[in-house]
């Protein structure tokens, strides 16, 4: 091996041995205690079995969870997209002046932590908060809307926070995209909307992608904002493996939970890298 290649292999030892002790050994040790039993009362067995998995994925309680993380997953990354889509066009076409203020302004909100950001949250959509008193103050309505403690107060709250990867990811796609593109089809005489459903939007499509991937991943593994807006009755996968960890002690069963999302998680990307390759093709060719 020449002096190059040690020399390589050197700069990437450190990095591959803490991925290996603090990643790999941890999720390797998570599904051994996977598969272990658990009993009430008694704690975990030493027996090896697959209850757990066959349980979480039999009981209509876990299946029901799954299926609302699924749907509010779905649910955020259509409304980033939407939200996201005309401010990362708005971004493309202003001035750089009004870019970097723009930019600013999606990217101040990850500087602030996401606790903070659910308690601002919980203080605007509180029966007492800010939203309920305002409208009520104008007579619009005449008792508190539930905008907490369901899915509207935790879509509301994911969405605002994972807005700013959807932006991010879509104005890079949107730069790429030639400008002389959209005025071809305009001095077609093709109307605005036809140009940007037939030509922008597809061509965007490898961040419109990425960003939905990375949006609804970052959506059905979030806990704390679910568990602060949603309360301790709205559960999903993520407060539900919290729940078996800390409060049921069920360790085999959390850890079962975990897998089956880290399973659903792995088998969406694979399926939108699939769907993105199909659909791109075309257009990279």
């Amino acid at each position: 091996m020449t002096s190059s290649r040690w020399l390589g292999a050197g700069l990437v030892l450190p990095v591959t041995a803490l991925l290996l002790l603090f990643f790999l050994a941890p999720t390797l040790l998570m599904g051994l205690m996977s598969l272990r039993n658990y009993t009430a009362g008694s704690g975990i067995g030493a027996d090896w079995t697959l209850g757990n998995y066959f349980s979480v994925l039999s009981d209509g309680f876990y299946i029901e969870i799954m299926l609302r993380t699924l749907f509010l997953g779905l649910v955020v990354t259509l409304a980033t997209l939407v939200l996201g889509f005309p401010l990362a066009l708005f971004i493309l076409r202003a001035r750089p002046a009004v870019q970097t203020v723009t930019v600013l302004l999606v990217i101040f909100p990850l500087l602030c932590n996401i606790v903070v950001r659910s308690f601002g949250w919980m203080v605007l959509l509180s029966p007492n908060g800010v939203v309920n008193e305002t409208l009520e103050s104008f007579g619009l309505i005449s008792g508190p809307l539930d905008l907490m403690y369901n899915l509207l107060g935790v879509v509301i709250g994911l969405t605002q926070i994972y807005l700013p990867f959807m932006v991010l990811l879509l104005v890079p796609a949107l730069q790429n995209i030639p400008a002389d593109v959209e005025a071809a089809a305009l001095g077609l005489k093709a109307s605005r909307g036809r140009a940007f459903f037939t030509i922008i939007v597809p061509l965007a499509l490898p961040g419109i992608i990425t960003g939905s991937i990375l949006v609804f991943v970052l959506s059905i593994s979030a806990l704390v904002t679910p568990r602060m807006l949603g309360g301790p009755t709205y559960k999903v996968m993520a407060t539900q493996i919290y729940d078996e960890f800390m409060t049921n002690l069920n360790w085999p069963a959390g850890a079962a939970l975990a897998f089956i999302l880290t399973a659903i998680t792995l088998g969406l990307i694979w399926g939108a890298n699939r769907l993105a390759a199909r659909y791109t093709k075309g257009l990279q060719a």
